[in-house]
Formats: C-alpha cells, structure tokens, sequence
C-alpha cells in the first residue's frame, strides 16, 4: 500500500484553513500536517483551543474529511525552538504572545515547555501520534570554534538539552505520542554525530526521534541515507523537501548571509525532484526500515510558483514511491 502524501501547512500560513485544504485536496493530496499556528489568525491548528474547546478536535478532524483530507501529525517547531535556544528579539516574531510575555528569557523559555506540553496532551485529544518540531540550541552560535570554545561549554550544551526537554518528552510518553526533530541547522542536532549526542544526552528517551527531512543534510554534505541507516527506529516523520548545491567558484557553502532565492548563494532549497537529493534511495532505505507514515511535502523554492510546485510535488511523491518486493527476483531458478 502507498504511503500517504500530506502538505506542511507552516509555508502556506497566509491561507485560512478551509481555502488551504480545499487547494491541496484538488491538487491531489491525503492529507495536511497542520502546523500549530496559535499566533496566527489563520487557525490551521490551535494548540489553546484544542485542550480547552470539547468540540475543537472533532470540528477540525470533520473539516478535513469534509475535503477528503486527513491528519497524522501535527508540528510546533517554533515554540519548540525556544526551548533551549539563546533567545533574542527574534523569537518575539515566531511565538504566540502568551509564549514571549515580557521577553525575559527565563520566562519565555519556561512558558515555551509548558506549551510544548500542551501540545503533546494537544495531540493525544486531535488523534494523531507525532508532533514534530524544533528543540533549538544554546550552542550553535559556537559552530566554528574560534576563539577556541572550550569544551566545557559544548557538554553544557548537551546537558540543558537533557534538563529542558526530558521533562518535556515524558509527558509525550504519558501520552503516548512521539517528539520528532527535525534535524536542522541552529537545532542541537544539524548532522548525524550531532544528532547521536543528543540521543545520548537524552538517555535514549522512548518518546524523541526524528522528522527525517533530507534537504538539511544534502547541502552539508552528509548523505541523508546513511541517516537513516543509523537511526533507523527513531524515524517517526518524514519530510520531502529537496535542496541543490550551487558551488562555483565564488559562492561558499555558508551562503555569504545571502537570503533565500539570491543566485549567489552556495545552495538553495528547491521544489521535490528538481534539486540534488535522491529520493530513489531514500524510497529504498525506508522501505528497508518498514517506515509507514506519511510522506510530507514541505515546500519551499524561491524560483517557483508554490501552486504549481505544490501540484508537480504530489505527482512526484507518488511516482518516487513504491512498496518493497516480497519475492526475491531469482527465486524461480530455486528448484527448492
């Protein structure tokens, strides 16, 4: 059986919810992953009002079945990122107010766990079994070690990830709901060794895992399958994004603070099938890991119309996907 295709509703959250489900249903697709949008007028989900409105959940599980859509995720990156991130005037622009408050950094970091909380517990009352997300990093601004970062500092890093979060994913577990990663630049897990830390530091929590998504990994050079081989029973969700390298000569892999679309950059995200990743691959790894969930386009291509990425995006994803074969090619030279 096909995996289902969902679209990540956080690029398109200038859309109030019905006009998005309506798009995404003509074009094609199962389902959304609803990004928790407590901020936003355009209420794809509300993290508040599913814990505090009885009928909140049902009303939006019917809305989606009303365009023939479904629902096995949802995702709070955002307030998730303030967990352990160092914040700044920044975070203000990603978080519900009640998150932010007055801005002081302690508070806003322990109203950010609370909600993250409520979001499991959020998740737990909507029906569906992952949440993904964002754990943000107290360290990455030390990446390039100089001047020389003591190493203090970078295990200090490691142990506010176990202080902040674990309490955090034991409500996940009471739940019975998974945290899922995304692996990422300015996460505490942006590449594989990365992420093996963090796995540790966290005592291998039952409830924490990984929004595979490949187009992270690509441009840093780290092949996305070999992450998928070493964790493959933390592959909760999986993202298909793509992402191109652009190295000539001139342009560095660090993106010289170019933002997103400028041709000068090093690498660039791009709508699924027109960048470097292979998804062939990574169709075959899944496969080998028996992942069943669903396969979530996350687009974002600043040289594309959306509407007509989001439309090539579906037919993609269900080309590229196929299911294991239950019989061995040669088996009928087996005289056994």
């Amino acid at each position: 059986m096909a995996r289902k295709v969902t679209m990540f509703t956080a690029q398109w959250g200038d859309l109030p919810f019905d006009e998005l489900a309506q798009k995404m249903s003509d074009y094609g697709y199962d389902g959304l992953e609803l990004n928790c949008t407590g901020y936003h007028p355009n209420d794809h989900f509300n993290v508040r009002a599913a814990l505090e409105d009885d009928s909140y959940c049902d009303n939006k599980r019917a809305a989606l079945h009303q365009y023939g859509l479904d629902c096995w995720a949802i995702s709070n990156h955002c307030v998730g990122q303030c967990i352990c991130d160092v914040l700044d005037a920044r975070h203000k622009t990603i978080v519900p107010d009640y998150v932010w408050g007055d801005g002081n950094p302690v508070g806003v970091r322990e109203r950010a766990i609370e909600e993250m909380k409520l979001t499991a517990r959020a998740a737990q009352k909507f029906g569906v079994s992952v949440v993904n997300g964002f754990t943000g990093s107290g360290i990455w601004q030390w990446l390039y070690s100089f001047p020389p970062v003591p190493q203090s500092w970078i295990d200090d890093g490691y142990k506010a990830l176990a202080e902040y979060w674990i309490p955090v994913l034991d409500v996940f577990q009471e739940c019975g709901v998974k945290f899922a990663l995304e692996v990422h630049p300015t996460e505490i897990a942006f590449d594989l060794y990365s992420t093996q830390r963090a796995l540790e530091a966290l005592d291998g929590h039952p409830a924490f895992g990984f929004n595979f998504d490949p187009s992270h990994l690509l441009w840093q050079g780290v092949d996305p399958v070999e992450f998928i081989r070493a964790f493959p029973d933390r592959i909760f969700h999986v993202h298909v994004k793509d992402a191109i390298v652009t190295l000539n000569g001139k342009s560095g892999i660090l993106a010289s603070h170019l933002n997103f679309g400028d041709r000068r950059r090093g690498w660039d995200f791009r709508s699924p099938g027109r960048g470097g990743v292979n998804f062939e691959e990574i169709i075959r790894e899944l496969n080998v890991i028996d992942y069943q969930g669903p396969l979530s386009v996350e687009w974002e291509d600043c040289g594309m119309d959306r509407e007509h990425g989001a439309r090539e995006a579906v037919g993609f994803v269900r080309d590229m996907d196929f299911a294991p074969s239950k019989v061995a090619f040669d088996a009928a030279f087996d005289n056994k």
